[in-house]
Formats: structure tokens, sequence, C-alpha cells
């Protein structure tokens, strides 16, 4: 039900030690004006759907199938939102939710613990945040981190995100690092949109370097800072997940719950603790995502993830562990489940992560997993007719 695809030994130790253990969930809430353009993403049919992605997965996440939204889940071109596949998990298994607001256009409908941040600008324009924000949310996440660890002792914290249009962001973040990522990061489309996501990168990363003073320019890369990276071309999730997981990952382990957006803090994590001599622990570290994203032949996640081992501003964190569950949706009834095996939708709300600790902490197989999934689908077409 779990599969390994990078650090054999290491991911392997990280499930022996969390094998029976029931995980604490922690979800950042983020916006980027990056997910607005048309195109770039396929959560939610329009931009104007898109707006309330995050708050509608998260009221979804926290109530369930019966309560009236006040954010209903956006309708997609194709698939079912994957916080069904979150709910199904957490709710079956009475796993603590706590949702963070890194920086939303609107507060969510439901209780959220607010970092005070502030929705990114489209990173084309490079200059995505205030570089004050930025060092705020660091903080924020590194005190949530600490906090979040400090109440399950010997466990382990799953932080997940949502954050629509977070793989463009994520290229610019990992591409600003020295990683070679174009052409590998994924998205909810069934075929990656991969010159779109570049030519913004490109465009925002051009901005930024140009807008740093003159003798910054000839400044090597290893220099760069990292905070001042994310405050050009990223988004507001970033950062706190990053800060959370430094601190988290000194005392408990650690499942950064996504793809794409997961490997680039992955790599903001290194590039941070290298910069600041900041202390964490990669060994306690770990990504777990969808077999949809790790074996998505529109990207190379995989590749991807063994790059950044190479990168001189990420090496310090060293490859990645990389785990999927192995879910499928071959068999379901519903074709809007279905719908993930054509490459819609993928991953997202720590979807992939909730199977794996169902897995880890009850043994759940296939079956059970689709038939919890599936039971939530049908709650929720059937909850208000």
């Amino acid at each position: 039900m779990i599969s390994i695809y990078t650090q054999k030994e290491q991911s392997e130790e990280w499930l022996r030690q969390y094998r029976g253990c029931l995980p604490v969930f922690a979800c950042v809430l983020g916006f980027t004006e990056t997910g607005l353009i048309p195109g770039i993403s396929a959560a939610g049919r329009t931009p104007e759907d898109r707006k309330y992605t995050a708050c509608a997965d998260a009221e979804f996440l926290y109530y369930g199938p019966e309560h009236k939204a006040q954010y209903p889940l956006p309708p997609l071109a194709a698939g079912a939102s994957p916080v069904l596949i979150s709910r199904a998990v957490f709710e079956s298994l009475k796993i603590p939710v706590h949702l963070f607001n890194a920086g939303l256009p609107q507060p969510p409908a439901v209780p959220v613990i607010d970092l005070d941040g502030a929705p990114a600008q489209c990173l084309s324009g490079g200059a995505a945040m205030e570089i004050t924000t930025v060092h705020h949310l660091f903080k924020q996440g590194l005190l949530w981190g600490e906090r979040l660890a400090a109440n399950i002792q010997h466990k382990y914290v799953i932080l997940g995100e949502c954050v629509v249009g977070g793989t463009t962001t994520a290229l610019a973040i990992l591409t600003g690092l020295g990683i070679d990522a174009a052409g590998k990061v994924n998205s909810s489309h069934p075929i990656c949109n991969h010159a779109q996501k570049w030519a913004l990168v490109e465009a925002g990363l051009e901005k930024m370097r140009g807008s740093s003073r003159d003798t910054e320019k000839t400044l090597p890369a290893s220099l760069l800072d990292p905070l001042q990276l994310v405050a050009s071309v990223g988004d507001p999730m970033q950062v706190v997940v990053a800060g959370m997981a430094i601190a988290a990952s000194r005392s408990c382990g650690v499942m950064l719950a996504g793809g794409t957006q997961m490997l680039a803090v992955y790599a903001l994590i290194s590039a941070i603790a290298q910069a600041y001599a900041l202390s964490w622990q990669p060994e306690a570290v770990v990504v777990g995502t969808t077999r949809w994203v790790a074996e998505d032949p529109t990207g190379a996640t995989v590749d991807l993830a063994l790059s950044l081992g190479k990168g001189n501003l990420t090496q310090s964190g060293g490859t990645p562990a990389l785990l999927a569950t192995d879910l499928s949706f071959a068999d379901s009834r519903y074709p809007q489940l279905r719908a993930y095996e054509q490459g819609f939708v993928k991953e997202g709300m720590g979807a992939g992560a909730a199977c794996i600790a169902a897995h880890l902490s009850q043994d759940w197989q296939q079956n059970q997993l689709l038939a919890a999934i599936e039971a939530q689908l049908e709650r929720l077409s059937t909850a208000f007719n």
C-alpha cells in the first residue's frame, strides 16, 4: 500500500518507527494570484471558482459532507476534490486537524489559526510578497512547528497545504534555488502545462534579478537569501510549512504532504537552514504523496526529488525520502474518482499522506480506503437533495 521512490533505507526506517502511531494533521492554506491566470490550474473551473478553493476544501475537511457550506466545493472540469480522500481518513481514524490561514483573500468559514499573512501577488511580477510578511510567516511556522511537536511525543505530524497555482510557485522556488526543475513539476491537469508555468517563472525570476541592486547581481548563488526568493516569487504557505518542519523535526517525525509543492518546501528547508544556520533533522522528514503524482507521466517527480540532493543550496538536506500511497480509483463506481486514473487532480489537502497514515496506523488496504472515500462522495451527493 506504500511505495518508496527514493532513500529506501531512510524511508523504511521512518515507516518502521511510526507504524501503529496516529499523526496530527496541520494544513496550511494560502493564496497566490498566479492561480487566477486562465488555464494555470484545474482546481476550480474558472478563476472566480479558484479564489475560494482553499476555503471550500478547509470547510469540507473540517465539517464533512452534511454541512451546508458557506464555500461549497468548486466545480471541476473533471474529477473530485482530493479533500474527499483526506476527510474520509481523518474522520474514520479521528486524526486531529489544525487549519492555518497563511494568507487568503477572505477568511474561511471554519475555526482556523490566523497567522496574519497576506495573499501573494502573481509571481511573474517578481514581487509576490513583502519581505517583512515572509519573515513573520517563517517565525510563525517555527513557533507552531514547535507547539505541534510538543503535544505529540514520539509521534509524527503531517503538514499539508492548499494553494491553487502552488505548483507554479513551487517551480519558481526550485529554479531560484538552482534546481533543474523545468518540465519536471506536476499539475492538476492531465497533461502538465509546462510552457505556461515556465514563462511565468522566467518572467518573475528575471524581474527579481533586475530589481536586486547591481552589487548583488555579481553575488554567487550560494549567498542568495531563500526568504527573499519566497518574497519575490513564492506563496505564503511555503515558508510557514518550512518553518513548521524545521522546528518539528527536532523532536518528532514530519511528513510533508504533497508532491511538487512539498519538494519545493523541502528545498527551502535545506536552503533556509543553511543560510540561517538553523538545526533540523533531515532523517525525520519524509515527503508523502499519491501514486498519481509520483508516477505522473507528464512530470518527473522522482527525478526532481533526486536533483535536490545535487543542488549546492539544498544539499545539506540531501535527497528527500519520497513515499506514495498505492491507492487506485480504477475500480471506483464513481466517474469523478476514476478521473484520477486519467491524470486529473492527483493530490491536495494531504490526500496521499492521509492514505499512508491509514495504512501505517490501522493497516488499511485498498478496499477499505476506496469504501471510505466513496462513502464521503455518496454522502455529499445525497446531502441536500
